[in-house]
């Protein structure tokens, strides 16, 4: 079913694969809830939302599309729900899942007209390879601001004191990774994790958050399940005409970030691992229906996010922790069919599951980050013309804290160096339609 054999793998790598997925997003079971609560929902229902639509959406990944992706409530994502679309904005928790909603069903449009796919053969050769080299960044620098060794306690980005155990622990998991990962050791960066976790214990690092039970979640549940469909959600988001305006912009807005988050994260890691093929692409490119990998992972991720909102959560989204799994030999859907498993798990074990500390899952991000900066050797780099888009591209990513900024920084910068060049024509007219778009994005949230 998996075709293992024809992706170069075994079921033992798959399992490891996605046992070191998993726990290297297992966090946001706890933190989204923790998150989206502020904005009012129950927290047990956003706890079990996030496991539902994790689940559904990683199944659809791997069952569907044979690509070994997560899903799940971006990061980034939620924030901007809970800070910015209720806070600022002043709408309420049931009208921004309605425009989470909204953003699905736009990104299932552009998915089925094979827009999303149309963009991704847009971007230039150079800028894919950038991007690439930029995910290795920015998951790396996502582990080291996840356990806290960045400090920006005297207003600029410095080492922390190491004056704390996480720290130390940390430390010591990222040694002891990147002597298994040396050694070639077998599963080496779930070892690394697992042996970590187990070292925090008695460092007083490794423990368990607060939860509910899984019977007071479901309970819970109902708060949030199909509350777009009531009063309160689809209906009162359209009924002050006045308010439609900023209605579009916050949906444009969730759009942008969720399906170029989605697009860096698999040209980052589908491409140099070999999980999308360019020939595979092409043989299909013009083809009816939804036939190569990439339609197929990029309809999945498209669903995922309207099927949350249903269930009560943020965008979910391709999880770039994927990235883990794929560094740990994941090819195939089985990789997303074991995360799934554990997120089933989780709903009753989300103790244990939480005790996994950031500073036993970030030095496998660090690793990971260091492998795919392998990308960055294909730009040529001693030609300026490329080599300033291809640095914004990457750089961003790491700098906004944003795949998709990073992305819109690439694409704006290669557009300015072609007409500089007088070489405007060599721009595909999608490409100036996305970099249109991004810039409009980037006004309209300055003007609300």
């Amino acid at each position: 079913m998996f075709k293992l054999k024809e992706n170069g793998t075994t079921v033992s790598r798959e399992v490891i694969a996605g046992l070191t997925t998993f726990f290297a997003m297992a966090y946001i079971i706890v933190v989204n809830p923790t998150l989206l609560s502020q904005s009012g929902m129950e927290w047990g229902a956003v706890f079990l939302a996030t496991i539902i639509s994790s689940i559904i959406g990683t199944l659809i990944m791997g069952l569907v599309a044979n690509v070994p992706y997560a899903q799940a409530p971006g990061m980034g994502l939620n924030a901007f729900f809970v800070y910015t679309v209720c806070f600022t904005l002043g709408f309420t928790w049931q009208q921004a899942l309605s425009m989470v909603f909204i953003c699905g069903l736009v990104n299932i449009l552009i998915t089925v007209t094979k827009i999303r796919k149309s963009i991704i053969r847009s971007i230039p050769r150079s800028l894919q390879n950038a991007i690439g080299g930029g995910i290795g960044i920015f998951v790396a620098y996502l582990g080291l601001l996840n356990v806290g060794i960045i400090s920006f306690d005297s207003g600029v980005p410095a080492l922390a004191t190491l004056n704390q155990p996480a720290f130390w622990l940390f430390l010591i998991g990222l040694v002891l990774t990147v002597v298994l990962l040396v050694c070639k050791v077998k599963g080496a960066i779930l070892i690394g994790i697992v042996v970590t976790t187990l070292l925090g214990i008695p460092m007083g690092v490794t423990v368990t958050s607060e939860t509910v039970s899984f019977v007071e979640a479901c309970k819970a549940l109902p708060t949030t399940f199909g509350a777009i469909f009531t009063s309160a959600g689809l209906p009162s988001l359209f009924s002050d005409v006045a308010k439609l305006p900023l209605v579009l912009v916050t949906i444009f807005s969730f759009s942008v970030s969720d399906t170029f988050d989605t697009i860096g994260t698999f040209i980052g890691t589908g491409r140099r691992a070999g999980i999308f093929s360019e020939e595979d692409e092409k043989a299909m490119e013009g083809n009816p229906g939804f036939k190569s990998k990439m339609d197929k992972a990029l309809f999945a991720d498209a669903t995922a996010t309207s099927i949350g909102a249903i269930f009560g959560t943020s965008n979910t989204t391709t999880f770039v922790e994927s990235a883990a799994g794929i560094g740990a030999g994941g090819r195939t859907g089985l990789t997303s069919v074991v995360v799934a498993i554990c997120f089933a798990l989780s709903a009753f074990l989300a103790t244990f599951v939480s005790a996994v500390p950031f500073a036993a899952t970030a030095p496998a991000l660090v690793v990971v980050g260091v492998m795919m900066m392998s990308s960055f050797k294909e730009i040529q780099w001693e030609d300026f013309d490329e080599a300033v888009p291809a640095f914004f591209a990457g750089i961003f990513m790491a700098l906004c804290y944003s795949i998709s900024y990073g992305i819109a920084a690439g694409f704006i910068f290669y557009c300015i160096t072609k007409i500089c060049k007088k070489e405007a024509k060599e721009i595909h007219p999608i490409l100036w339609v996305v970099t249109a778009l991004f810039i409009l994005n980037f006004v309209l949230l300055a003007i609300i």
